[in-house]
């Protein structure tokens, strides 16, 4: 597996990938997954020979803060250390910033995994999200 840059925007390959995970809401508007994707901070994406596998997308200033927007890795391909090297590839490209931060689904599954990864929920460190929807 090679985890590279994702420069070149690849329409039908983004919305197989997002589409095989259950991400409606940017797949049911591809004109806007296109514009996220291309003016995110960094989008890495991990491939085996040349079939993606999966993607990390981050957004922020790369300085004091990184937004971990998605992660996510074909489902046949999960539970193999995709996404796990994915997103230390973000953390060992952004160790100097102090607030690298993500939202995910609230299941057990989810939370282990960004657990195991070093992060913890909000409320652990005395603080609280918000998000308007």
């Amino acid at each position: 597996m090679e985890i590279r840059e994702y420069k070149t925007y690849n329409e039908p390959e983004i919305l197989r990938l997002y589409a095989s995970v259950g991400w409606t809401a940017y797949t049911d508007h591809p004109e806007v997954l296109r514009q996220g994707v291309e003016n995110s901070m960094l989008t890495l994406a991990a491939y085996k020979n040349d079939q993606l596998l999966g993607i990390i997308r981050t957004v922020g200033d790369g300085h004091t803060i990184v937004f971990v927007q998605d992660i996510l890795v074909y489902p046949e391909h999960q539970r193999k250390g995709i996404g796990t090297a994915l997103l230390q590839a973000i953390l060992d490209r952004y160790h100097y910033v102090r607030q690298i931060e993500l939202a995910t689904d609230n299941t057990e599954k989810t939370i282990a995994f960004y657990k195991s990864m070093g992060f913890k929920e909000m409320s652990e460190i005395g603080c609280c999200g918000f998000m308007k929807v």
